[in-house]
């Protein structure tokens, strides 16, 4: 199979990421942690090698993943805590919809962060 035909590899396990809705590059772009330019340059995860981070999901269709230590939830602030989970999963589930959604790239990201398009109507 060609490049270009498989998915990028994790850069914490090596192994495929096979999809958007197991990417932690695809989560972060969609909850305005990184632009759209990033996409190529950023590092890819599956969203479970990514646990301070997918800590955060809350859906009944994610396993729960547990962190250890300092950046553990439970050591957090509980107000920030409850801020984060909800644009967190709110991400995720927006994740699962693309797979199926045909809209351009720059449509992905949930309402708050997308960016104006130069030359595009408001």
């Amino acid at each position: 199979m060609a490049r270009c035909d498989q998915g990028y590899l994790c850069e914490v396990c090596g192994r495929e990421v096979p999809n958007i809705t197991q990417s932690d590059l695809y989560l972060r772009f969609v909850i305005g942690e990184i632009d759209g330019r990033q996409l190529l340059a950023a590092p890819e995860r599956h969203l479970r090698c990514n646990p301070t981070l997918s800590q955060f999901i809350v859906a009944d269709k994610f396993e729960p993943v547990t962190v250890e230590g300092p950046f553990a939830k439970e050591f957090l602030d509980s107000e920030d805590v409850c801020r984060r989970e909800e644009v967190v999963t709110r991400g995720w589930r927006r994740l699962q919809e693309l797979q199926t959604l045909r809209i351009p790239i720059h449509q992905y990201p949930l309402p708050e962060f997308q960016r104006e398009r130069p030359g595009e109507p408001k």
